[in-house]
């Protein structure tokens, strides 16, 4: 089926139409009609009489297009009417925005008709504004709803906040069916599971000796007279005794029970007490601490430990190994690290700490092996001993024994006697001081002092400090 006008129409013979006639079949073809003359003036201006919203637009007769629309219209229209003057063109479509002194500006998609006699155009137009204003409207819902969205996650992101944070154990149970709909961390604990495998599992089946339709009646009871008892219940996973309080509401149409859980027993209480008290007493203690694993990489530090090492956040710290922030790196990390094993234990271990900057802390460290946990942890106590270095400073420059011995071979000996005789003393000293910091760790001695293992035993043999089968 062929739809071309010029075959559709070439069997038919057109009647004369009168002109007035025609006049209102153009007028009536379009919402607005115009008339350009080859000058670019307007010369006929006709509104459909069935769209009378444009008003009175006679004033356009004899002015410029170029005053009646924006200036990118314009430029549309210059680029069309060239298109209307290629051989073979007799129409082409473009949309223009109008500006009037009555409304500000509006779009029209015209359709360009190019007249041979005169040269002159005529443009049939559909008013767009309609569409305009529905896209309008579709893109200011796309915006309430984005701020919808935005709002609720928002919303969702406070209650996860806040579900996480309270100290409260709480669980939320539908109605409708009886299932946990969502708990924070604490009621998970209690209930002696995860949160993982809790959430939709039946909230009676997770206590001892209690059937559906029962438990939720007796918890709705309460709930609604506002009793003050509430239900005292064994959990079926972690054996303890627990107290529930319901509170009923309802969010969007649907029944919600909110659950707050409760340890009767005495000793739980005290011992969550006193991991709360053990927990703010690491994070605001003077001393800095930190955890470490079985690899000597930090897991937890405290903020006094930031404030030693010059940094910014904890983010900075945790993973990176205790070895970037000694003085003598891996060699220290080893001694602490073997000889807390050995020991369970290692006190005011004497050493220097490295902030971000490079700069040295004097410290002295204590240090626990947590073994019998899964993974086990190294927890160490770090002391500031800025002040103690300061004060044995003055001690030995105000006058030490082996200083006034020193001074009394002078005039007895000569100069190079003195260097040697005090050069083996003080050799002596870092020797044994070596060896009482890793604990008679030799390897490790060695490797603190820069010697190797070969060279440090003859030293020892030198200065008596080996035992005779050795």
């Amino acid at each position: 089926m062929n739809t071309d006008t010029k075959h559709l129409l070439a069997g038919m013979s057109m009647p004369l139409i009168d002109p007035e006639l025609l006049s209102d079949i153009v007028a009536t073809a379009g919402d607005i009609c115009l008339m350009v003359s080859a000058e670019g003036q307007v010369s006929g201006v006709m509104v459909n009489p069935h769209h009378a919203s444009f008003g009175r637009l006679g004033g356009w007769i004899g002015r410029p297009v170029s005053e009646i629309m924006t200036s990118e219209s314009y430029q549309k229209f210059q680029t069309r009417v060239a298109d209307l003057a290629k051989p073979g063109v007799r129409s082409v479509a473009v949309e223009l925005n109008h500006l009037d002194e009555a409304v500000s500006e509006f779009p029209i998609r015209y359709t360009m008709h190019a007249i041979d006699k005169d040269k002159a155009i005529l443009m049939l137009g559909r008013d767009l504004r309609p569409i305009a204003e529905m896209q309008q409207q579709l893109v200011m819902a796309q915006i309430v709803l984005e701020r919808d969205y935005e709002t609720q996650r928002e919303m969702d992101t406070r209650y996860r906040v806040l579900m996480e944070a309270t100290r409260d154990a709480v669980v939320l149970v539908a109605m409708n069916n009886g299932r946990i709909a969502d708990l924070n961390a604490s009621a998970a604990t209690m209930l002696g599971g995860s949160r993982q495998e809790l959430v939709g599992a039946a909230i009676a089946q997770e206590f001892e000796g209690r059937r559906r339709g029962e438990f939720l009646e007796s918890l709705s009871t309460i709930a609604t007279t506002n009793a003050v008892s509430p239900v005292e219940l064994v959990a079926r996973r972690s054996q303890r005794k627990l107290r529930v309080i319901p509170k009923l509401f309802r969010a969007a149409g649907e029944r919600l029970m909110l659950c707050r859980i409760e340890a009767t027993d005495q000793g739980a209480r005290q011992q969550n007490e006193t991991s709360e008290n053990l927990e703010r007493l690491f994070h605001e203690g003077v001393d800095a601490m930190v955890l470490l694993d079985d690899d000597g990489v930090i897991t937890a530090a405290n903020d006094a430990f930031l404030k030693i090492t010059d940094s910014t956040h904890v983010a900075n710290v945790r993973g990176r190994s205790l070895a970037d922030f000694l003085a003598r790196g891996g060699v220290d990390l080893r001694v602490l690290m073997d000889n807390t094993k050995r020991a369970r234990q290692l006190r005011l271990y004497a050493t220097k700490i490295l902030n971000e900057f490079n700069g040295q802390v004097p410290v002295e460290i204590s240090a626990t092996y947590l073994n019998d946990s899964p993974k086990p942890t190294f927890g160490l106590m770090i002391r500031d001993a800025s002040r103690t270095e300061i004060l044995r400073r003055t001690d030995m420059s105000t006058g030490a024994d082996g200083m006034r011995s020193v001074m009394e071979l002078v005039g007895s000996s000569t100069l190079k006697d003195i260097v040697a005789e005090t050069t083996e003393v003080v050799e002596k000293m870092c020797i044994q001081t070596a060896v009482d910091l890793t604990r008679n760790n030799r390897v490790a001695a060695a490797e603190m002092l820069g010697l190797s293992r070969q060279s440090l035993y003859v030293k020892l043999r030198k200065f008596g400090l080996l035992a005779k089968d050795e």
